[in-house]
């Protein structure tokens, strides 16, 4: 048996590993096509976000309302009255919610007027409130454009 050499049948330790990494697509190529993706996806999101950054800081709409409670006065058990300004650009028109709250701060009354539009920045607006209980203020909600 001396100078006898015998061939081995089985693949070395690298060939088999590649072989699995070529069943399984773990190749060179693949890695490759990942990373691309990647990166393509990264680059969207960068232009994505500049863009929105970039129309954000060059929005010229000032298209705002401003409002702010006056007083209020709770004339009885299902009525409060609500005195407020409103300022917005002249010639514009909004839509206010007005809200009436009880003892324990629940909504008792609600109500959404019209602001009509003008030639000043700022008006002055008196509404009354029906409410289903005794109210103790009553305030502005939230006003917007309309």
């Amino acid at each position: 048996m001396t100078g006898q050499t015998t061939t081995s049948t089985q693949p070395d330790a690298g060939t088999r590993q590649e072989s699995l990494d070529e069943r399984y697509g773990r190749t060179g190529a693949r890695r490759q096509r990942d990373l691309a993706i990647i990166w393509a996806g990264a680059a969207a999101f960068t232009v994505i976000l500049a863009a929105w950054v970039v129309w954000v800081a060059f929005d010229t709409t000032d298209d705002t309302v401003a409002s702010r409670d006056i007083a209020h006065r709770v004339l009885d058990d299902r009525t409060v009255r609500i005195s407020y300004d409103v300022s917005m650009e002249p010639g514009t028109t909004a839509k206010c919610a007005l809200q009436v709250q009880s003892e324990t701060h629940n909504i008792v009354g609600w109500k959404i007027v019209d602001i009509p539009a003008s030639e000043s920045y700022t008006q002055a607006f008196t509404d009354t409130v029906r409410t289903t209980q005794l109210g103790v203020t009553g305030l502005i909600y939230r006003c917007w454009l309309s």
